[in-house]
């Protein structure tokens, strides 16, 4: 069955128990449940965040009978990353710029809408980020979702209508929200991003889930000193800074990674890297530079400290935690472990005892040259000599992109298994020609105070994998290479299976217990968004988003090879079960847009030059080099640019922000018609060209500083 969302604006279902418009007040309780299947409650199901379901109507045995059930067209779209909720035969998702849509999880039929109108918000105003979030959160009968504005709104379940909503930084800041809100135990809790974008100092806040009021903020690294510190933990955290660390923020953004952990009654915030990331800068004397890259517990009443772990002290390499924080109790040598099982981008599989924040063990699940091994006796990473890039350039591997990023990890009981999107990639560090004493980055220009580019050997031949780990024997159970790069999130079920979308657009099924594919469908268009699973009526669905986006659709010429071009494939979402009959037509093929030649266009090469640093700020959308991989149009190929004024309204006036590309009202008449043609001039070299990269390794990563 098909839906396009625009057309059934309008359409109305009882979700309650008898009440009218009234979704069911589910708490803590109900999405701490492991047992029930019907329902999908929370961005990893439950609490647990473990992104397992036990039900078992779709099994290893009947798996390859799945069919698409029902689908939605969503043309408005783009990156599409989100994990949908599903509660009480509703589902709910967001979509391109924080759209939250309520449709019958059994049909697609819309339900309600909701905009935020982010468009309204930053009209006018200089404005970083990205069009997308990854989810929403579900709480007692309201949705909450956070807008890359930077609000926090509570919107009724049932009907749509806004409730509440706060503004939870300056519009000013160069910041930006891209992750799903926290509900838990009455409190809402949202963090940031933005870290490369400017000096910032991370934080996040709880906010009251009836009111939106202010409950606690916890700052995640310490500020100035002659200011006074908000805690007895800021100021033990600056004892582990020197130098003048407040004048660069410090970073530390937690934009991902909350688990409540409704057992122990727990807060886990996993925190991001240092602003900036090069440590000679923002700490020149070294330290630990608490608390970046940690599992941070608090209490959820009060927002106060009760421990940490650092997964990378004194940070250098842009090796944040804020990856999932899984619970599991595990069987370890005899004992009974209440266990957080946390892969973050540095490599290394971490056990943690979350009572304690005690490591109980520690292993790499990717290639690490930045450190040996793990130090049982101290927790700490055995650092190699001259990962710090400290005595000249360094090929360091994890890559910045990280062993594992955001794309969700699933955890399943019965096999005892995580199941881990991986990356195998190397970069070259560098801070050489950089003046460490007086580098400044400053709102909305940024910089990483460091050099970057990909290494000329690999770790591998392949860039991504997906893998099967045991947390107890800390050990590979099995892995899959994948030819492509930046797959999505993986669920996992009793059925005894694994689903996990990819970029080059197809969903599998696997076993769970050794990797066997038993399932593939093609969606016709790159998958970044994880699945879901729910059963409803005796049916059970599974479910995702299909539109590829996230920091990889931004890339360049990699992430082009696929041939997922800005504006030419319809975003789905899409249901599949085992009765499913519906018809849904194919995609377009991949298309790879070819570059304007227009010889009445005269180049001017100094112009040119200029407008390559005008540029630098807009390849993270547009692609290094000028060459975009699908998240935002490719400029070379675009008639708009040839037009002067139409290319004003569009930077400067912002007419098409409602697509995701804000209005950019500092830019000066000249450093407008710089970058046209440095476009131009990209454009006539790349025209005859044959189309470079490799969807193996992202090999065009810009050299930034």
């Amino acid at each position: 069955m098909k839906k396009t969302v625009t057309a059934l604006i309008g359409l109305s279902l009882l979700v309650s128990c008898g009440n009218k418009n009234q979704a069911p007040l589910f708490a803590d309780v109900a999405l701490a449940d492991e047992k029930q299947t019907s329902d999908w409650l929370a961005y990893g199901r439950t609490h647990n965040e473990r992104r397992y379901s036990p039900a078992t109507d779709i099994n290893t045995n009947n798996v390859a009978d799945l069919k698409v059930d029902w689908f939605i067209e969503l043309p408005n779209d783009v990156g599409l990353v989100s994990t949908p909720l599903v509660v009480n035969g509703v589902m709910y998702f967001t979509g391109t710029m924080n759209i939250i849509r309520a449709v019958d999880a059994t049909n697609g039929s819309l339900i309600w809408e909701y905009d935020p109108k982010v468009v309204e918000e930053v009209k006018g105003k200089r404005k970083i980020g990205w069009a997308h979030s990854r989810g929403i959160s579900f709480y007692e009968g309201r949705i909450f979702a956070a807008t890359w504005d930077g609000r926090l709104i509570a919107i009724d379940a049932g009907t749509g209508a806004e409730i509440w909503s706060v503004r939870t930084y300056d519009m000013e800041r160069s910041l930006y929200i891209t992750g799903a809100p926290k509900a838990f135990k009455g409190k809402v809790l949202i963090g940031n991003g933005g870290t490369e974008n400017g000096p910032t100092r991370g934080w996040v806040t709880a906010y009251e889930a009836d009111t939106g009021e202010e409950a606690w903020k916890f700052y995640i690294v310490p500020g100035n000193p002659a200011d006074g510190f908000e805690n007895a933990a800021m100021e033990m955290a600056a004892e582990t800074w020197t130098g003048d660390w407040w004048k660069h923020g410090g970073g530390g953004n937690a934009w991902h990674g909350f688990t409540y952990d409704a057992e122990l009654d727990m807060l886990y915030i996993g925190t991001g890297n240092g602003s900036p990331w090069n440590q000679k800068i923002r700490s020149p004397g070294g330290g630990d530079n608490l608390f970046l890259s940690c599992i941070v517990a608090l209490n959820p009443d009060t927002g106060e400290y009760v421990w940490h772990y650092q997964t990378t002290p004194g940070d250098t390499w842009d090796y944040t935690s804020n990856m999932d924080i899984i619970l599991a109790d595990l069987n370890i040598e005899g004992e009974e472990r209440k266990a957080i099982l946390h892969a973050p981008k540095n490599g290394f599989f971490y056990v943690i005892d979350r009572k304690t924040g005690k490591l109980i063990s520690a292993e790499p699940y990717v290639e690490t040259t930045w450190a040996s091994h793990i130090d049982m006796k101290t927790g700490r990473p055995v650092e190699v000599e001259g990962s710090r890039y400290e005595d000249g350039p360094a090929d360091i591997t994890p890559s910045p992109w990280g062993a594992h990023n955001w794309q969700a990890m699933s955890y399943n009981p019965q096999t005892g298994l995580v199941y881990i999107p991986t990356h195998h990639l190397s970069t070259n560090f560098s801070d050489e020609g950089i003046d460490l004493e007086n580098w400044q980055a400053r709102e909305f220009t940024g910089g990483l105070g460091v050099r970057r580019k990909f290494s000329d050997k690999q770790p591998r031949e392949y860039s991504a994998s997906l893998q099967a780990w045991d947390p107890v024997k800390q050990e590979v159970a099995w892995y899959l290479p994948q030819e492509t790069f930046w797959n999505a999130g993986t669920l996992t079920t009793a059925g005894n299976l694994v689903f996990q979308g990819r970029s080059d657009g197809k969903f599998l099924a696997y076993e769970a217990s050794t990797g066997e594919i038993l399932w593939e469908f093609d969606a016709g268009l790159g998958i970044s968004a994880p699945p879901i699973t729910y059963t409803i009526n005796g049916r059970q669905y599974i479910s995702l988003l299909v539109g590829f986006g996230g920091g990889f659709a931004g890339l360049g010429a990699d992430a082009a090879e696929l041939g997922w071009s800005y504006g030419i494939h319809s975003r789905r979402l899409i249901s599949f079960s085992l009765e499913g009959s519906a018809e849904m037509a194919a995609l377009p093929p991949p298309y790879f847009p070819e570059p304007l030649n227009d010889p009445n266009f005269t180049i001017n090469d100094e112009m040119a030059a200029r407008g390559a640093i005008v540029y630098t700020s807009c390849g993270v959308c547009h692609g290094s080099g000028l060459i975009a991989g699908g998240m935002a149009p490719d400029l070379r190929a675009s008639a708009l640019v040839l037009n002067k004024e139409a290319f004003s309204s569009i930077v400067r006036d912002g007419i098409l922000a409602g697509r995701g590309m804000p209005g950019q009202p500092e830019i000066t008449e000249r450093e407008l018609e710089d970058l046209r043609h440095y476009v131009r001039q990209r454009a006539m070299e790349t025209s005859t060209s044959d189309r470079t990269g490799s969807t193996n390794n992202p090999r065009k990563e810009v050299e930034s500083h």
